[in-house]
């Protein structure tokens, strides 16, 4: 067998997310099996980095994939994006060494959010960012990374309320302001369930003044979802970069 790196592009909005469901086909993990099966003539297993929700969006989601033979990378690549409807694409195809694994082998993650502030949103875009009409003070924000970054038990950041390791690492936290559009980029080793998400609207309620930057340690240490902001919408979230 033969293991192949896959970097993949696609739109969320249609879909139930990365992972299979026993009740839906309408996922993306399920529709690359699919497809890559229908080429190779048998069932696969794709495994991704990392699950995305339903309606959040890749820009460069990893997935390892075992085949039976070698392939050049180039033809595999062509090959597979013609099974593939056109809102999910293989931007890169690399034959890596047997046991790495998507999701094992990986050393971390950037996730990229999007914001329109403008009193109403835009046209082209208000699909792939959250419209979220206030005037923010990003200074603030930015100020208000520092009691995030770090190791740091995040469960007050997570809707899992099953989740055993809440410990995660956020290396850094970038937000550029661009006219009425802020873009705020996650960079860590792994991130929880709506993490990324409660983050940004944790950071948007300091923004917008709604919320003191200086309690986030408290809430942090409280160790209590109640306490940390809201769940930004799925569509302005990407995951933008696998690292290994």
């Amino acid at each position: 067998m033969r293991t192949y790196k896959l970097t993949i592009s696609y739109d969320g909005s249609r879909y139930q997310g990365w992972q299979r469901q026993a009740n839906t086909d309408n996922t993306i993990q399920f529709i690359l099996e699919y497809s890559i099966g229908k080429l190779v003539g048998y069932r696969v297993k794709v495994d991704g980095s990392g699950r995305t929700d339903a309606g959040v969006h890749a820009r460069g989601q990893v997935a390892s994939v075992q085949l039976s033979k070698l392939y050049d990378v180039d033809e595999l690549k062509d090959s597979i994006n013609r099974y593939l409807p056109e809102d999910i694409r293989i931007v890169d195809v690399e034959l890596v060494k047997n046991g790495f694994h998507a999701r094992k082998s990986a050393k971390g993650k950037k996730y990229e959010y999007y914001i329109d502030c403008r009193e109403k949103p835009d046209v082209f875009s208000r699909r792939y960012c959250y419209h979220y009409p206030e005037k923010l003070d990003v200074e603030a924000m930015k100020a208000a990374t520092k009691y995030l970054i770090g190791l740091k038990n995040f469960v007050s950041f997570t809707d899992d309320k099953d989740c055993k390791d809440p410990i995660r690492k956020i290396t850094n936290i970038k937000i550029i302001s661009n006219g009425e559009k802020v873009r705020i980029t996650f960079y860590g080793t792994g991130f929880l369930y709506h993490m990324v998400r409660i983050l940004v609207g944790t950071l948007l309620e300091v923004g917008s003044g709604k919320r003191d930057l200086k309690k986030l340690p408290v809430v942090i240490a409280a160790e209590d979802r109640s306490l940390a902001g809201f769940l930004a919408p799925a569509r302005g979230l990407f995951l933008r970069k696998v690292y290994y």
